[in-house]
């Protein structure tokens, strides 16, 4: 095992923290703000996408370097 493989299962446990945390903000902005259950899913939804456009990226691009 060579330090890219290291380097790489770091960013990925990191990048996966990150996220979670980020889910965890969007989740106590929206109970905060009393936003409802559709307010709440706007909020998942509209600042979701931006986490899921770095994740759909990320699969691209491991499938293109196949």
């Amino acid at each position: 095992m060579n330090i890219s493989h290291v380097e790489n299962a770091g960013m990925t446990i990191g990048i996966a923290i990150l996220i979670g945390f980020m889910m965890f903000i969007i989740y106590d902005l929206a109970k905060r703000s009393n936003a409802g259950k559709f307010g709440m899913g706007v909020l998942f939804f509209a600042l979701g996408l931006g986490m899921l456009g770095f994740v759909i990226k990320s699969v691209i691009v491991e499938i293109l370097n196949l």
